[in-house]
């Protein structure tokens, strides 16, 4: 497993805290983006009374839909690593007044948390050094019953891939700075080769798999069970 760099991962969390108002209108009110996690948690699949961990919570949008499927009885875990995103997630927990839903800081890869009925996570995948390796530890550390995974890259398909150009220029615009020059490529390509290991490593390691695409091919949405 890619060991992370101290440095830029502070360089990302201040980032990602920074921009974490701007990032919290776009995951609420983005055109599609309600559907899209409709369908991620449908794929989850999570029951009333259930635990499930959403790692890489971001601001809390997702934490809504999640909640309501586990009901009151169950337990919903919020985790990321910017502080700025956790203290919105926590902001937007508090003035729902939901008692079993917490926001913690953590660190995807290694995550402070036990046994856990699912796991999900919203595009989150192409910012971890080797995101085939941390999906594997939340199946083997974790033992979730169940996984799903939401994430964005390049469309192959119609309608989306002639607006690939156009979602370059959005990757590279939302990319920490210096992202390119630490790479060595395009931060779109680091992006769909991040995305593309983790989502096998669902449709290999799990049973009773899911994979599909949405909004035009560029958001893939791979779901299992273990």
């Amino acid at each position: 497993m890619t060991t992370p760099d101290p440095d830029r991962a502070a360089a990302a969390s201040d980032f990602y805290s920074r921009w974490a108002p701007g990032y919290d209108y776009l995951a609420s009110h983005a055109p599609g983006i309600r559907r899209l996690r409709t369908d991620l948690v449908d794929a989850l699949d999570p029951a009333p009374g259930d635990t499930v961990v959403d790692v890489g919570c971001g601001t809390g949008a997702t934490l809504p839909y999640l909640r309501e499927r586990v009901g009151p009885e169950g337990t919903v875990v919020g985790v990321d690593f910017a502080p700025g995103a956790v203290a919105r997630a926590h902001e937007r927990v508090e003035r729902a007044g939901w008692p079993n839903v917490t926001v913690c800081r953590g660190d995807a890869t290694r995550l402070p948390l036990a046994d856990t009925d699912a796991v999900v996570a919203t595009f989150l995948m192409g910012m971890l050094p080797d995101p085939a390796a941390t999906v594997r530890n939340w199946l083997d550390d974790l033992h979730p019953d169940r996984i799903a995974l939401l994430d964005l890259a390049r469309s192959y398909r119609l309608p989306g891939r002639p607006c690939n150009p156009l979602f370059r220029l959005a990757v590279r615009a939302s990319a920490p700075p210096g992202t390119s020059d630490h790479h060595g490529e395009s931060p779109t390509y680091v992006l769909d080769r991040r995305v593309a290991a983790a989502h096998r490593v669902v449709l290999e390691a799990c049973t009773a798999t899911t994979h599909e695409t949405r909004a035009g091919g560029f958001a893939y949405l791979t779901a299992g069970e273990t």
